[in-house]
């Protein structure tokens, strides 16, 4: 998150052990481990940040 907001790439953050409906949609994506972060429908699960980068063409 904080790669994202040095970058000035606006995010919606989802907090999976506070908000259930996140988690429900986190498990019913086929996800079981956190971070994931998606981009235009591509996932990326865990940090990566040359994928991040390149999926935002920053």
């Amino acid at each position: 998150m904080e790669f994202l907001s040095q970058k000035g790439v606006s995010f919606v953050e989802k907090n999976v052990r506070a908000d259930r409906a996140a988690l429900k949609e986190l498990i019913d994506m086929g996800f079981q481990s956190t971070p994931v972060t998606i981009i235009d429908g591509q996932s990326v699960v865990g940090f990566d940040q040359k994928k991040i980068t390149d999926l935002l063409g920053i």
